[in-house]
């Protein structure tokens, strides 16, 4: 299949959007498919292995409307529709695949040249900051609703998990997992599962090690591990519980400011790092705190189980549920407040065997999720959704499409 991604970002862009474009590119070159990403953080062409990158940032006049609030969101996707049509001209695509974080592929669902799959990450409308001025909400509103108008006349849709893709189809209004609403977990790169699997546990440190990774956001829980802190570094300055140190990557310094000294003398922050020293980071942890109150692709659960460490996470997040909670490779705060994720902690800190034993079924539940499934199971998401549209337009006197699965 000749397949186009899009995407806002990939590597060495670093967030966890151009993460997993990267991922399902490779899954499906791996699999023999021709695959082209269209990205709007470049105005490059370069190859990354089997997959040509293509930028389509640009100049002109929707580039400089992108920067008006609420209209502004609509003007990046048409670049990138510009730049598709030029692609399909070169060499014609059966399908294109894009996220539905801020609608890149808006343009692409409402007037072709293809279908669109959109494969659902975190929507908006729970990951953007509350909104504070007139400006703001009219932003938000306009974000929100291409969203759901882009979902909605897409050909099919992909999420993470069932309870995953059941959230969002409420709030686009879309169908709900089952006959063109796949399910499909991501994979993971095959560097990271190779270091994981060579990392022992424990990993032998005189001070137990905590591990943090994401943004400064409600999404991630961070205001719940930062809540939880300073009483967790009293006891152990007190003896009550054991010495531990906690790592952070992706916060500044300056955003623990108000943590009291003793809690601040026992963190490490890292802003940004790259690939070899977040597996050294996870080869080096006791523990991954990852209380997110809502997980999309729940890569950071995945790493954690590929390295054989035990997950505190919290139980509002469904996709902690199905990862940690279902596998036993962590515990579940009931809630992600201070005092719950606080509680969780203490029992891990506390407690070897315990450690132990959510190490080893997380090495067990590390292997589920492999490129060649990814593959497979999404390209037989875009037959299904190819194939329906080309029952839809034929219903209407079109010409049908191929049938890829021929």
């Amino acid at each position: 299949m000749r397949v186009g991604l899009i995407s806002w970002a990939y590597p060495p862009e670093k967030s966890g959007l151009s993460r997993a474009a990267q991922e399902i590119a490779q899954a499906l070159a791996e699999a023999g498919h021709d695959v082209r990403v269209v990205t709007m953080d470049r105005r490059d062409r370069s190859m990354d292995g089997a997959v040509e990158v293509i930028g389509a940032q640009g100049d002109g006049w929707l580039a400089r409307l992108r920067r008006w609030p609420g209209i502004g969101h609509a003007c990046g996707p048409a670049m990138i529709a510009r730049t598709v049509r030029r692609l399909h001209a070169e060499r014609p695509f059966d399908v294109v695949e894009a996220t539905n974080w801020y609608a890149p592929g808006l343009w692409v669902a409402l007037t072709g040249p293809v279908p669109l799959v959109t494969r659902n990450s975190t929507p908006v409308a729970t990951s953007a900051a509350k909104p504070r001025t007139l400006r703001d909400r009219i932003d938000r509103w306009a974000a929100v609703a291409l969203e759901a108008l882009s979902a909605r006349q897409s050909a099919g849709l992909i999420s993470n998990t069932e309870a995953h893709g059941t959230k969002v189809a409420a709030l686009y209004g879309t169908v709900p997992p089952g006959p063109g609403h796949a399910v499909i977990g991501l994979s993971l790169p095959p560097a990271i599962v190779a270091a994981g699997q060579a990392a022992p546990y424990p990993p032998g440190n005189a001070a137990l090690r905590l591990l943090f990774v994401g943004r400064n956001e409600p999404r991630k829980g961070t205001d719940a591990l930062i809540g939880a802190l300073p009483a967790l570094a009293a006891e152990a300055d007190a003896g009550t519980l054991p010495d531990f140190r906690l790592t952070m990557i992706g916060l500044h310094r300056h955003e623990l400011d108000r943590l009291p000294q003793a809690a601040l003398r026992r963190i490490d922050v890292h802003h940004r790092v790259e690939d070899d020293a977040l597996h050294a980071a996870l080869a080096a942890a006791d523990i991954v705190v990852a209380p997110s109150r809502y997980e999309s692709f729940g890569l950071v659960y995945q790493e954690a189980m590929t390295f054989g460490r035990p997950i505190a996470a919290c139980g509002e997040d469904p996709s902690a549920r199905l990862f940690v909670g279902g596998s036993g490779a962590g515990l579940l705060a009931q809630d992600c407040t201070a005092i719950a994720l606080g509680a969780v902690l203490r029992r891990m800190l506390c407690d070897d065997a315990l450690r132990l034993a959510l190490s080893a079924a997380a090495r067990v539940a590390a292997g589920r999720f492999t490129r060649a499934g990814l593959a497979a199971e999404t390209a037989a998401a875009y037959v299904v959704a190819a194939n329906g549209r080309s029952r839809a337009a034929s219903s209407l006197g079109r010409p049908a499409p191929v049938d890829m699965a021929s």
